[in-house]
Protein backbone atom coordinates (compact mmCIF):
# COMPACT_ATOMS: atom_id res chain seq x y z
CA UNK A 1 0.00 0.00 0.00
CA UNK A 2 1.26 3.15 -1.39
CA UNK A 3 1.30 5.97 1.78
CA UNK A 4 2.35 10.01 2.00
CA UNK A 5 5.95 9.65 3.76
CA UNK A 6 7.34 7.69 6.73
CA UNK A 7 4.61 5.94 9.20
CA UNK A 8 3.81 4.26 11.85
CA UNK A 9 1.98 1.55 10.89
CA UNK A 10 1.11 0.01 13.88
CA UNK A 11 -0.14 3.21 15.62
CA UNK A 12 -3.02 4.99 13.80
CA UNK A 13 -6.51 4.91 15.99
CA UNK A 14 -7.47 8.26 14.07
CA UNK A 15 -8.27 5.71 11.26
CA UNK A 16 -10.17 3.62 13.28
CA UNK A 17 -14.06 4.29 13.70
CA UNK A 18 -14.04 2.64 16.42
CA UNK A 19 -11.64 4.13 18.47
CA UNK A 20 -12.37 6.48 21.41
CA UNK A 21 -10.50 10.11 21.65
CA UNK A 22 -8.19 10.04 25.21
CA UNK A 23 -8.89 14.29 25.01
CA UNK A 24 -11.54 16.00 22.91
CA UNK A 25 -11.77 19.83 22.60
CA UNK A 26 -15.63 20.42 21.62
CA UNK A 27 -16.25 23.58 20.36
CA UNK A 28 -14.53 25.37 22.26
CA UNK A 29 -13.98 29.18 22.57
CA UNK A 30 -12.09 31.12 24.63
CA UNK A 31 -12.34 35.10 24.71
CA UNK A 32 -10.02 37.40 27.23
CA UNK A 33 -11.89 40.89 26.97
CA UNK A 34 -12.99 41.61 23.03
CA UNK A 35 -10.67 39.26 21.73
CA UNK A 36 -11.17 35.78 20.99
CA UNK A 37 -8.24 33.47 20.94
CA UNK A 38 -10.04 30.10 20.45
CA UNK A 39 -13.13 30.13 18.05
CA UNK A 40 -15.60 27.39 18.38
CA UNK A 41 -12.62 24.90 18.51
CA UNK A 42 -13.39 21.30 18.06
CA UNK A 43 -10.50 18.34 18.15
CA UNK A 44 -9.56 15.31 18.95
CA UNK A 45 -6.24 13.49 20.47
CA UNK A 46 -5.80 9.76 20.82
CA UNK A 47 -3.92 7.77 24.07
CA UNK A 48 -0.03 7.44 23.06
CA UNK A 49 -0.24 9.95 20.16
CA UNK A 50 2.30 12.78 20.24
CA UNK A 51 0.26 15.44 19.32
CA UNK A 52 1.45 18.76 18.08
CA UNK A 53 0.08 22.29 18.08
CA UNK A 54 1.68 24.40 15.49
CA UNK A 55 0.88 27.96 14.35
CA UNK A 56 2.78 31.22 14.55
CA UNK A 57 2.89 33.66 17.91
CA UNK A 58 -0.50 34.73 18.85
CA UNK A 59 -2.61 31.85 17.23
CA UNK A 60 -4.31 30.58 20.64
CA UNK A 61 -2.32 26.77 20.68
CA UNK A 62 -0.60 27.93 23.62
CA UNK A 63 -3.94 29.37 25.61
CA UNK A 64 -5.52 25.63 23.99
CA UNK A 65 -2.63 24.16 26.25
CA UNK A 66 -3.29 26.12 29.42
CA UNK A 67 -6.95 25.30 29.30
CA UNK A 68 -6.38 21.83 28.85
CA UNK A 69 -4.19 22.10 31.96
CA UNK A 70 -6.19 23.78 34.28
CA UNK A 71 -4.82 27.36 34.34
CA UNK A 72 -7.51 28.57 31.84
CA UNK A 73 -11.28 27.49 31.35
CA UNK A 74 -13.06 28.00 28.12
CA UNK A 75 -15.27 30.68 27.68
CA UNK A 76 -17.62 28.68 25.63
CA UNK A 77 -17.44 24.62 24.77
CA UNK A 78 -16.06 21.76 26.59
CA UNK A 79 -12.79 19.61 27.35
CA UNK A 80 -12.59 16.28 28.24
CA UNK A 81 -9.94 13.85 29.07
CA UNK A 82 -11.04 9.93 29.19
CA UNK A 83 -14.56 10.74 28.88
CA UNK A 84 -14.28 13.19 31.85
CA UNK A 85 -15.05 17.00 32.10
CA UNK A 86 -12.39 18.95 32.79
CA UNK A 87 -14.29 21.93 33.69
CA UNK A 88 -13.98 23.37 37.36
CA UNK A 89 -11.13 20.64 38.13
CA UNK A 90 -8.12 22.83 39.43
CA UNK A 91 -4.70 22.18 37.66
CA UNK A 92 -3.13 20.34 40.62
CA UNK A 93 -5.97 17.70 40.04
CA UNK A 94 -5.70 17.12 36.42
CA UNK A 95 -4.13 14.27 35.67
CA UNK A 96 -1.55 16.27 33.39
CA UNK A 97 1.42 18.00 33.73
CA UNK A 98 2.74 20.64 31.78
CA UNK A 99 6.70 21.19 30.88
CA UNK A 100 7.27 25.00 30.07
CA UNK A 101 10.15 26.21 27.70
CA UNK A 102 11.83 28.17 30.53
CA UNK A 103 12.15 25.04 32.87
CA UNK A 104 11.31 26.50 36.16
CA UNK A 105 14.11 24.76 38.34
CA UNK A 106 14.30 25.67 41.47
CA UNK A 107 18.26 26.47 41.29
CA UNK A 108 19.01 25.99 45.18
CA UNK A 109 18.29 22.18 44.56
CA UNK A 110 19.95 19.19 43.23
CA UNK A 111 18.51 17.86 40.10
CA UNK A 112 17.52 14.51 42.20
CA UNK A 113 15.71 17.31 44.40
CA UNK A 114 14.29 18.84 41.44
CA UNK A 115 12.89 15.57 40.23
CA UNK A 116 11.45 14.07 43.47
CA UNK A 117 9.97 17.93 44.89
CA UNK A 118 6.79 16.93 43.18
CA UNK A 119 6.49 12.81 44.89
CA UNK A 120 7.29 14.59 47.75
CA UNK A 121 4.31 17.17 47.58
CA UNK A 122 1.99 13.86 46.91
CA UNK A 123 2.96 12.60 50.11
CA UNK A 124 4.78 9.32 48.19
CA UNK A 125 6.97 6.85 50.88
CA UNK A 126 10.73 7.82 50.88
CA UNK A 127 11.97 4.44 49.28
CA UNK A 128 9.30 4.93 46.22
CA UNK A 129 10.63 8.01 45.95
CA UNK A 130 14.21 7.30 45.64
CA UNK A 131 13.20 4.39 43.28
CA UNK A 132 11.32 6.83 40.86
CA UNK A 133 14.23 9.52 41.14
CA UNK A 134 16.73 6.34 40.05
CA UNK A 135 14.77 5.35 37.78
CA UNK A 136 13.81 9.04 35.62
CA UNK A 137 17.81 9.73 36.39
CA UNK A 138 18.42 6.69 33.90
CA UNK A 139 15.36 7.61 31.73
CA UNK A 140 17.09 11.37 30.69
CA UNK A 141 20.42 9.63 31.08
CA UNK A 142 21.71 12.08 34.08
CA UNK A 143 22.72 9.75 36.77
CA UNK A 144 26.01 10.85 37.15
CA UNK A 145 24.73 14.60 37.70
CA UNK A 146 21.72 13.82 40.65
CA UNK A 147 24.24 16.20 43.27
CA UNK A 148 24.39 19.09 40.72
CA UNK A 149 22.64 21.65 41.00
CA UNK A 150 20.55 23.81 37.86
CA UNK A 151 23.73 25.84 37.60
CA UNK A 152 26.00 23.72 37.15
CA UNK A 153 24.20 22.21 33.76
CA UNK A 154 24.16 22.55 30.15
CA UNK A 155 21.18 24.01 28.81
CA UNK A 156 20.57 20.43 27.29
CA UNK A 157 21.03 18.76 30.70
CA UNK A 158 18.11 21.32 32.76
CA UNK A 159 16.01 20.32 29.56
CA UNK A 160 16.28 17.02 30.67
CA UNK A 161 15.67 17.67 34.31
CA UNK A 162 12.64 19.44 33.76
CA UNK A 163 11.37 16.58 31.68
CA UNK A 164 11.90 14.45 34.08
CA UNK A 165 10.02 16.06 36.65
CA UNK A 166 7.46 16.37 34.59
CA UNK A 167 6.77 12.89 33.80
CA UNK A 168 7.91 11.18 37.29
CA UNK A 169 4.52 11.92 38.78
CA UNK A 170 3.44 9.42 35.77
CA UNK A 171 0.39 12.17 34.32
CA UNK A 172 -1.78 10.53 32.15
CA UNK A 173 -0.76 13.47 29.71
CA UNK A 174 2.22 15.68 29.18
CA UNK A 175 2.11 18.90 28.19
CA UNK A 176 5.02 20.88 26.30
CA UNK A 177 5.04 24.05 25.35
CA UNK A 178 8.09 24.87 23.74
CA UNK A 179 10.07 22.61 25.01
CA UNK A 180 13.29 22.91 22.90
CA UNK A 181 12.89 27.10 22.25
CA UNK A 182 15.84 27.89 24.30
CA UNK A 183 18.34 25.03 22.98
CA UNK A 184 20.61 25.56 20.06
CA UNK A 185 19.76 24.21 16.05
CA UNK A 186 22.01 20.74 16.80
CA UNK A 187 21.16 20.30 20.54
CA UNK A 188 17.92 20.93 19.54
CA UNK A 189 17.72 18.41 16.81
CA UNK A 190 19.30 15.47 18.61
CA UNK A 191 16.61 16.59 21.87
CA UNK A 192 13.77 15.69 19.02
CA UNK A 193 14.69 12.24 19.02
CA UNK A 194 15.17 11.91 22.69
CA UNK A 195 11.56 13.21 23.73
CA UNK A 196 9.97 10.96 20.30
CA UNK A 197 12.33 7.85 22.08
CA UNK A 198 10.99 8.98 25.72
CA UNK A 199 7.30 9.22 24.70
CA UNK A 200 7.63 5.45 23.33
CA UNK A 201 9.03 4.19 26.01
CA UNK A 202 6.49 5.42 28.71
CA UNK A 203 3.57 4.95 26.08
CA UNK A 204 2.25 8.45 27.28
CA UNK A 205 0.35 11.05 25.67
CA UNK A 206 2.49 14.12 24.82
CA UNK A 207 1.20 16.90 23.69
CA UNK A 208 3.21 19.89 22.81
CA UNK A 209 3.17 23.47 21.28
CA UNK A 210 5.36 24.70 18.83
CA UNK A 211 5.46 27.51 16.04
CA UNK A 212 9.04 24.98 15.01
CA UNK A 213 7.44 23.79 11.35
CA UNK A 214 10.77 21.41 11.91
CA UNK A 215 10.04 20.44 15.07
CA UNK A 216 6.45 19.53 14.94
CA UNK A 217 7.37 17.44 11.62
CA UNK A 218 10.33 15.38 13.17
CA UNK A 219 8.07 14.32 16.23
CA UNK A 220 4.38 14.74 15.84
CA UNK A 221 1.95 11.45 14.81
CA UNK A 222 -0.33 14.23 13.80
CA UNK A 223 0.01 17.75 13.57
CA UNK A 224 -2.78 20.54 13.85
CA UNK A 225 -2.17 24.17 12.08
CA UNK A 226 -3.72 26.71 13.88
CA UNK A 227 -4.78 29.69 12.56
CA UNK A 228 -6.30 32.67 14.59
CA UNK A 229 -7.66 29.97 17.12
CA UNK A 230 -9.13 28.26 14.65
CA UNK A 231 -7.72 24.17 12.93
CA UNK A 232 -7.29 24.74 9.53
CA UNK A 233 -5.60 20.95 9.16
CA UNK A 234 -5.68 18.20 11.06
CA UNK A 235 -3.02 15.36 9.64
CA UNK A 236 -0.07 13.07 9.94
CA UNK A 237 3.09 15.24 9.05
CA UNK A 238 3.65 13.65 5.53
CA UNK A 239 -0.27 14.33 4.39
CA UNK A 240 -0.01 17.79 5.66
CA UNK A 241 3.52 18.39 3.46
CA UNK A 242 2.10 16.79 0.43
CA UNK A 243 -1.68 17.16 0.79
CA UNK A 244 -2.07 20.33 2.12
CA UNK A 245 -5.44 21.27 2.62
CA UNK A 246 -5.64 24.96 1.67
CA UNK A 247 -3.49 27.52 0.53
CA UNK A 248 -2.48 28.66 3.89
CA UNK A 249 -1.13 25.70 5.09
CA UNK A 250 0.46 24.66 1.96
CA UNK A 251 2.21 28.42 2.30
CA UNK A 252 2.53 28.17 6.23
CA UNK A 253 4.09 24.34 6.35
CA UNK A 254 7.32 24.04 4.37
CA UNK A 255 8.69 26.16 1.04
CA UNK A 256 5.93 26.04 -1.53
CA UNK A 257 5.24 27.19 -5.18
CA UNK A 258 1.82 28.64 -5.82
CA UNK A 259 0.52 28.63 -9.48
CA UNK A 260 -3.32 30.82 -9.50
CA UNK A 261 -4.93 29.97 -12.69
CA UNK A 262 -8.72 28.18 -13.78
CA UNK A 263 -8.67 24.68 -14.55
CA UNK A 264 -9.48 24.31 -18.43
CA UNK A 265 -9.88 20.83 -18.80
CA UNK A 266 -10.47 17.64 -16.52
CA UNK A 267 -11.42 14.58 -16.46
CA UNK A 268 -10.70 11.46 -14.01
CA UNK A 269 -8.49 13.57 -11.44
CA UNK A 270 -6.81 14.84 -14.39
CA UNK A 271 -6.56 18.05 -15.99
CA UNK A 272 -5.29 21.35 -17.08
CA UNK A 273 -4.94 24.25 -15.55
CA UNK A 274 -4.65 27.92 -17.14
CA UNK A 275 -2.41 29.99 -15.61
CA UNK A 276 -2.50 32.92 -17.69
CA UNK A 277 0.59 34.52 -19.91
CA UNK A 278 0.78 31.23 -21.77
CA UNK A 279 1.74 28.26 -19.09
CA UNK A 280 -0.66 25.66 -18.93
CA UNK A 281 -0.35 22.95 -16.78
CA UNK A 282 -0.88 19.38 -16.62
CA UNK A 283 -1.79 17.47 -13.35
CA UNK A 284 -3.01 14.56 -12.35
CA UNK A 285 -4.02 15.71 -8.41
CA UNK A 286 -6.84 17.76 -9.20
CA UNK A 287 -9.36 16.61 -6.26
CA UNK A 288 -12.91 17.65 -6.77
CA UNK A 289 -11.51 20.78 -8.08
CA UNK A 290 -14.47 21.51 -11.67
CA UNK A 291 -13.71 22.31 -14.76
CA UNK A 292 -13.88 26.88 -15.22
CA UNK A 293 -13.18 26.95 -10.93
CA UNK A 294 -10.43 28.90 -9.64
CA UNK A 295 -7.63 27.18 -8.24
CA UNK A 296 -4.06 27.31 -6.64
CA UNK A 297 -1.40 24.76 -7.65
CA UNK A 298 1.04 24.28 -5.18
CA UNK A 299 4.34 22.48 -5.74
CA UNK A 300 7.33 22.18 -3.39
CA UNK A 301 10.75 23.29 -4.76
CA UNK A 302 12.21 19.74 -4.07
CA UNK A 303 9.41 18.39 -7.05
CA UNK A 304 10.89 20.85 -9.46
CA UNK A 305 13.61 20.25 -11.78
CA UNK A 306 16.24 22.34 -13.29
CA UNK A 307 18.13 22.06 -16.54
CA UNK A 308 19.94 24.83 -18.81
CA UNK A 309 17.81 23.10 -21.53
CA UNK A 310 14.20 22.20 -21.84
CA UNK A 311 13.81 18.41 -20.95
CA UNK A 312 13.09 15.93 -23.52
CA UNK A 313 9.67 14.40 -22.95
CA UNK A 314 8.83 17.14 -20.52
CA UNK A 315 4.92 17.45 -20.31
CA UNK A 316 5.00 20.78 -17.94
CA UNK A 317 8.52 22.70 -18.60
CA UNK A 318 8.55 26.92 -18.44
CA UNK A 319 11.52 28.85 -19.17
CA UNK A 320 12.88 31.68 -17.17
CA UNK A 321 16.15 33.13 -15.86
CA UNK A 322 18.08 32.51 -12.78
CA UNK A 323 18.12 35.33 -10.62
CA UNK A 324 19.50 33.74 -6.79
CA UNK A 325 21.43 30.86 -5.94
CA UNK A 326 21.78 29.51 -2.38
CA UNK A 327 24.60 27.07 -1.98
CA UNK A 328 23.66 25.41 1.70
CA UNK A 329 26.14 22.21 1.71
CA UNK A 330 23.62 19.38 1.18
CA UNK A 331 21.17 21.44 -1.21
CA UNK A 332 21.44 24.46 -3.44
CA UNK A 333 18.32 26.55 -3.77
CA UNK A 334 17.62 28.50 -7.01
CA UNK A 335 15.46 31.47 -7.62
CA UNK A 336 14.08 31.39 -11.20
CA UNK A 337 12.63 34.72 -12.52
CA UNK A 338 9.78 33.46 -15.37
CA UNK A 339 9.26 35.62 -18.28
CA UNK A 340 5.84 36.70 -16.68
CA UNK A 341 7.37 38.27 -13.51
CA UNK A 342 6.41 35.22 -11.47
CA UNK A 343 9.59 33.57 -8.63
CA UNK A 344 9.58 30.06 -9.25
CA UNK A 345 12.15 27.94 -5.78
CA UNK A 346 14.02 25.18 -7.14
CA UNK A 347 16.22 22.56 -4.73
CA UNK A 348 18.63 20.58 -5.86
CA UNK A 349 20.21 17.59 -3.60
CA UNK A 350 23.95 17.99 -3.98
CA UNK A 351 24.32 14.21 -4.51
CA UNK A 352 27.69 14.49 -6.32
CA UNK A 353 30.39 16.99 -5.34
CA UNK A 354 30.53 18.35 -8.82
CA UNK A 355 27.89 19.64 -10.60
CA UNK A 356 27.51 18.23 -14.48
CA UNK A 357 24.97 20.82 -15.61
CA UNK A 358 26.27 24.19 -13.73
CA UNK A 359 24.17 27.73 -13.77
CA UNK A 360 24.77 30.74 -12.37
CA UNK A 361 22.94 34.05 -11.90
CA UNK A 362 21.38 35.26 -15.11
CA UNK A 363 21.27 32.09 -16.82
CA UNK A 364 18.71 31.08 -19.09
CA UNK A 365 16.84 27.93 -17.29
CA UNK A 366 14.28 25.25 -17.56
CA UNK A 367 11.81 24.69 -14.37
CA UNK A 368 10.04 20.86 -14.89
CA UNK A 369 7.68 18.80 -12.84
CA UNK A 370 5.74 15.72 -13.53
CA UNK A 371 2.28 15.97 -13.73
CA UNK A 372 2.26 14.03 -10.10
CA UNK A 373 4.35 16.46 -8.39
CA UNK A 374 1.90 19.25 -7.13
CA UNK A 375 -1.63 19.63 -5.53
CA UNK A 376 -4.46 21.41 -6.71
CA UNK A 377 -6.32 23.33 -3.86
CA UNK A 378 -9.57 25.04 -4.01
CA UNK A 379 -9.40 26.90 -0.63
Amino acid sequence: MKSLGSIRRDFAPWNDPNAKPYIQFDKVTKKFGDFTAVNNLSLTIFEREFFALLGASGCGKSTLLRMLAGFEEPTAGRILLDGQDLRGIPPYRRPVNMMFQSYALFPHMTVENNIAFGLKQDGMPKPEIAARVGEMLKLVKLEQFAKRKPHQLSGGQRQRVALARSVAKRPKVLLLDEPLGALDKKLREETQFELMDLQQSLGLTFVVVTHDQEEAMTMADRIAIIDKGEVMQVATPAEVYEAPGSRFVAGFVGNVNMFEGKIAHGEAGAASIDAGNGITIRTENTGDAATGAAVAFAIRPEKIKISSTRPAGAVNAIEGEVYDIAYLGDMTVYHVRLDDGQVVRASTMNAARITEDPLSWNDRAWVSFRPDAGVVLTR
